[in-house]
Formats: structure tokens, sequence, C-alpha cells
């Protein structure tokens, strides 16, 4: 080979093996030449951490938030299959959130705190959870529909949502 060839293949030594780096060094050190150094090994970054799984969008949606608002980088996966098809959410698993490795434990502390039951809103007072009278769960919403009204409004032809005025228990 001409020197002009060695310094094409040269140029470019991370693509040898270790064998023919070492033979190419040695004959263009015999010629005079300069071998480039190998270029160092790129440190591959960390993979992410499932921490937890949710069976629907909006539970893994508030656990995003929780993490995205105290700093902690995140990220949701499955989360488009689940929204395209809810009844693939135990198919895939779940949705899966994701975060750094270094910041797992953090993230799993902030997931696992307990629902304050009261706290002060500023500009308004003091404001109470609300929980359900029979149960005493959290697990409570305001204004749910009907499904029985509103479901059988569709044997008759005519979607009618109708809403129930109040709070309505999920775990009951």
């Amino acid at each position: 080979m001409e020197d002009a060839e060695l310094d094409k293949i040269g140029a470019n030594p991370d693509s040898l093996t270790d064998v023919a780096r070492q033979v190419l060094g040695a004959e263009m050190s015999r010629r005079g030449m300069h071998l480039p150094e190998k270029a160092p090994a790129r440190v591959e970054p960390p993979s992410p951490v499932m921490i937890r799984r949710y069976r629907d969008l909006p539970e893994a949606s508030i656990a995003k938030s929780v993490l995205d608002s105290a700093g902690i980088q995140n990220f949701l996966v499955d989360d488009n299959m689940v929204r395209l098809d809810w009844f693939c959410s135990n198919l895939a698993g779940g949705i899966k959130i994701l975060v750094r490795e270094e910041d797992a434990e953090e993230a799993n502390k902030l997931l696992a705190q307990d629902v304050l039951e009261q706290f002060d809103v500023e500009g308004v007072g003091q404001y109470d959870q609300p929980r359900c009278s029979y149960c005493q769960s959290w697990d409570v919403s305001f204004d749910g529909l009907d499904k029985r009204l509103s479901y059988g409004s569709l044997g008759v032809g005519v979607p009618i949502p109708v809403v129930n005025k109040g709070w309505k228990c999920h775990s009951c």
C-alpha cells in the first residue's frame, strides 16, 4: 500500500480490530508515519428504571405531573397504546413510568405520599379533602355520570348524559 492509503485507514482507527490496529501501527511506524490515538470509549448513559405501573391514563398522568413538579425527569411508556385502546392496558402491562436510576428512590417516596386531609389554599383558606361518608375513601369525584340513566337513553336512540350532582365514591 502507498502512504496515502495507510493514512486513509489510519484516519479511522476505531473501525479496526485490535490486531489490525497493531499491524497498521507497526507498518506506519516502520515508514516513519504516525498512527492517531484511539478515541476514548463512549460512556453509555444509564438506562431508565421503571418505578410504577398504572392501568389508567389519568392516574399515570397525575404521577407524571407530581414528578415533573419536583423536577424529576420522567416519561410514560405505553401511554399511547392505552390511549388508543384502553382494553390493551393489561395486555401491554399497563402504563409504565420511568425515571433515571439515581432519581428512583426520591420518585418512589414522592408517589407513595399519603393524601393530605387538609391544606391551606392561598386566597381561599383551609381546604378539607372530600371523603366518602360510608367507607372514608379518598377516591371520590364531583358530578359523576349516572351510567344507568345515560346508557339507558341509548336504548331509546337519544343519548342524554345524565349527571349526578354531588360527590360520588368510586370505592363503594
